[in-house]
């Protein structure tokens, strides 16, 4: 028979059980996933979500804050210990003086969000994503859960506001980039990291509340190695509660476990479909020709850093499209990053280079937005993509005046140079399709042939390219 301290104890014990218990309970009633589309949405539902993306093919990525006054790069310029860096070791939080007080001298008076807007549309981008808040944890935004935010800047008005504002205006998709991952935040991953998670996932509800139509959620990493220390059940619940047919990257759960034998995985497969997202980020590099997943290759116009960084060297022209056509031939979209200056202003050379890139893709826009990639497979000599019964090759290497290609389905019924209709000689047997076309008649970087087809091409087709 227990005495009365163990009786007492042990009905401490049950009230607590109970209590854990209901609490429990409670946040699984409030994690209602019936809105979230990853687990819930049909194949068509699905390809109706993410058409504008597949259609879009170019966006601008900014990379932008007090940082630039530093000329370094964003976060990973602060010196200072880096909890749940790539290295998986958990490192006490410590303050990098000179880097955590450049927002006190950050006020950038020549921002114009219109500007930003226009200048992407010149390039022909079709969406804008920028920083709300990065691994150093300051928010670009009007924050009521942080001092640490514009709004203690000398600037002190809130950019992501005035960005928003001017993507609606101009009818271009509003992306927003948030990284979980916080070095400077004293509560990221201390204990069972509930504070920090639900932290967080306060500020995510306000860049879903306060800027209106939000398109693309763009997640960067969360670190830990444990799933246990983050309810994204509760953050899906919340995000398609505000945005429905937002689309978000595969990101929000990245580096997250199992690494120990008490985290065995996902909490259930539901979670991990959830946080595959909707679409791949193969980061400064062209992702493999691949047309069956979505994806989307993040890429730095300037010296291979994400900020501002001073005169460091730019992409060429060249460079700039094979990067772009890459990307559209292979099935896939370019988020191509710029990194404004510490006045608000882009670098005019970035602005005189973009300008360009428009210029060359507006006469070939017809090759680029709203395709599908293949069916042949890209490489050097280049690519094509494809919508209904027509094939755009984009040609930029030759043997000669001929280029060979794997053989079609399809009975090729004529070919044109699409910038100004001429006719391009062709073949066509069991093996092989030949394009004859000799250097007078090429144009700089590529010539785009359209291959008028018999029938339609289907999605996710791929042959040879180029032998």
């Amino acid at each position: 028979m227990k005495r009365p301290n163990e009786k007492l104890a042990a009905m401490i014990l049950a009230v607590a059980a109970a209590l854990a218990c209901a609490e429990t309970a409670a946040a699984a009633e409030t994690a209602d996933l019936s809105g979230v589309p990853q687990l819930k949405e049909t194949a068509e539902q699905r390809a109706t979500r993410m058409q504008w993306f597949h259609d879009a093919k170019f966006g601008m990525f900014l990379h932008w804050g007090p940082v630039a006054l530093s000329g370094k790069e964003l976060s990973w310029g602060r010196y200072a210990n880096r909890p749940w860096d790539i290295n998986g070791k958990m490192l006490p939080s410590e303050p990098d003086y000179d880097y955590d007080h450049l927002y006190q001298k950050f006020n950038p008076v020549k921002f114009d969000a219109d500007e930003w807007v226009k200048i992407a549309e010149a390039a022909g981008m079709k969406y804008m994503v920028i920083i709300c808040k990065h691994h150093d944890g300051f928010s670009m935004f009007d924050s009521k859960l942080t001092d640490y935010d514009i709004m203690a800047t000398p600037y002190g008005k809130d950019i992501i506001k005035q960005f928003a504002d001017a993507c609606h205006k101009a009818g271009m998709r509003l992306g927003l980039y948030y990284s979980t991952r916080d070095w400077y935040n004293p509560d990221y991953l201390v204990g069972d990291n509930r504070k920090y998670d639900k932290w967080y996932r306060g500020q995510i509800e306000e860049l879903l509340s306060n800027y209106g139509k939000v398109d693309v959620l763009w997640f960067d990493h969360v670190g830990g190695q444990n799933w246990g220390l983050w309810k994204f059940d509760e953050l899906f619940s919340m995000m398609y509660k505000h945005q429905p047919s937002m689309i978000v990257n595969n990101r929000s759960a990245r580096f997250c476990g199992p690494r120990t034998p008490e985290d065995k995985g996902p909490p259930s497969p539901e979670i991990k479909k959830m946080t595959d997202g909707d679409f791949g980020t193969p980061e400064q590099a062209v992702g493999n020709m691949d047309l069956k997943s979505s994806w989307e290759s993040c890429i730095t116009l300037v010296g291979g850093q994400w900020s501002w960084k001073p005169n460091g060297r730019m992409f060429s022209m060249d460079k700039t499209l094979e990067t772009l056509v890459s990307c559209v031939t292979g099935g896939g979209n370019l988020l191509l990053n710029i990194g404004p200056m510490p006045n608000g202003e882009i670098e005019a050379r970035q602005v005189l280079l973009l300008k360009q890139v428009g210029e060359w893709v507006k006469p070939h826009a017809e090759a680029i937005y709203a395709t599908r990639g293949g069916p042949f497979r890209n490489g050097k000599w280049g690519g094509a993509s494809h919508r209904g019964k027509t094939i755009y090759v984009f040609a930029k290497e030759w043997k000669g005046d001929t280029l060979t290609l794997g053989a079609l389905p399809q009975k090729i019924i004529v070919a044109k140079k699409l910038i100004d209709g001429s006719e391009v000689a062709f073949k066509q047997s069991d093996t092989a399709v030949e394009l004859t076309l000799n250097p007078s008649q090429r144009v700089p970087f590529y010539t785009v042939i359209a291959l008028t087809l018999d029938q339609a091409m289907a999605d996710g087709v791929v042959v040879d390219g180029a032998r």
